[in-house]
Order: structure tokens, then C-alpha cells, then sequence
């Protein structure tokens, strides 16, 4: 199936409600581009290089998000192109984009990184950390906390995913119930192409679809 055949059976089958982010690593700026022709509104990328790469070619006909692990030394560069940054788990992270943001005008609206698995080698805050870490970011000026995301372990059986799929969107709705200060609980990424429907099943309403769009991976 082509790229633009496989983004409009996703955009025909995905809930009016869903979002969904095509992720672009490794992809090339046309095959992006043939995403973007066929419909697709977000590209997500995990390296700010290749992302940079890609923005020359496309520009802002689509929002960018960042879905990958950002350096602190890659943040500056970040925040000059990407509309949301998908994947803070830190204090000292979100401070640096708040730093970088302020410099150049901007706000910049993030989600905040689960560990849902909780496994000690991977990005992400653990599910019962993640309040107080909100509560911290929420003061600043130019971070805007609009969600949550996550991963889950890294699997082929996508029913082993549920739980954490589960947990996650159980922390999104009692912080979104907690009405924290300069925190809106909108977006609730979960599910690749090999999960994304269970996450559908568990509530998620951003989906990051890779090789669903673009084929596998060279």
C-alpha cells in the first residue's frame, strides 16, 4: 500500500476526535511530504536534525511535534520549529525549554512523559511521580503542560499493553480532576501502529503512527 493510501484509510477508520501524529524517523522529507498530501496535519520526530532536515522541505503546512529523548543541548534548536514537545519527564528539562522559550516569545505546550512500565532504563516519570512533577512545571511562563504520553514496554503483543494504557489514562483523568493552575489535560498520547487500537479502546485521543504509514523501516 502507498504512504497516501495508508494515511487516508488511517484518517477514515481513527475517531473524528484523534489526532493522529505520523512518526517520521528515519523517513525522508518526500516520503514525509507524500504523508503530509495525503492528509496528515502532525509530524512527530525523535531527532531534531532529521526534524530540522524535514522542516526546510515542508515548513509549517503541518505541526511538528518532538516525540523522541531530548538533550538539554538539542533544546535551543527545538523550540525554534516544534509546535509540542511530546516527551518532558524532568524538572530540569522543562526548564530549559522554558528558558529557551522566554528568549525567542514563545509557549510552548508539552506533554509529559510516562513510564508506564516502569522500567529503570527508560525515559519517562514514573505514574505516581507525575502529579508533583506537573504541579512543579505548571509555574512557568512558557511551558503549558497539555496532556500526557506514553510508551509501555517494548512488545509485539499489543493486549500486554493495556494495563499501562489503562494506568496512564487513570493518571490523566485525576490530574485533569485536580484542575491544576496553567495545567489543561487535552491530550493523551498513546499507541503506535502495532498498539494503537488497544490504546483507542483505553482512552487515548493522539495516536503516533510510523510504520502504519510509511512501511517498515529500511
Amino acid at each position: 500500500m502507498s504512504i497516501k493510501e495508508s494515511v487516508r484509510q488511517l484518517l477514515a477508520e481513527l475517531p473524528e476526535d484523534v489526532k493522529l501524529v505520523a512518526a517520521a524517523k528515519t523517513r525522508t522529507p518526500v516520503e514525509i511530504a507524500e504523508a503530509v498530501e495525503a492528509g496528515i496535519g502532525i509530524v512527530g520526530e525523535n531527532y531534531v536534525q532529521e526534524a530540522e532536515n524535514a522542516y526546510q522541505e515542508i515548513g509549517k503546512k503541518v505541526e511538528w511535534h518532538f516525540i523522541g529523548h531530548l538533550q538539554k543541548n538539542k533544546v535551543r534548536k527545538a523550540v525554534a520549529f516544534f509546535d509540542m514537545i511530546e516527551t518532558v519527564d524532568s524538572v530540569e528539562l522543562a526548564a530549559e525549554i522554558d528558558k529557551r522559550c522566554g528568549q525567542i516569545g514563545k509557549i510552548m505546550p508539552v506533554l509529559i512523559e510516562i513510564n508506564s512500565g516502569r522500567e529503570p532504563q527508560k525515559a519517562g516519570v514514573y505514574p505516581e511521580k507525575a502529579e508533583s512533577l506537573i504541579r512543579e512545571i505548571a509555574g512557568m511562563k512558557n511551558v503549558r503542560v497539555q496532556g500526557l504520553m506514553t510508551m509501555g514496554p517494548a512488545t509485539t503483543q499489543a493486549e500486554e499493553l493495556r494495563a499501562c494504557f489503562r494506568e496512564t489514562k487513570e493518571l490523566f483523568d485525576r490530574i485533569k480532576e485536580a484542575a491544576l493552575h496553567n495545567v489543561e489535560m487535552r491530550y493523551l498520547s498513546m499507541g503506535m501502529t502495532d498498539s494503537y487500537k488497544v490504546a483507542l479502546e483505553e482512552g487515548a485521543n493522539m495516536v503516533r503512527i510510523g510504520s502504519g504509514i510509511f512501511g517498515p523501516r529500511d
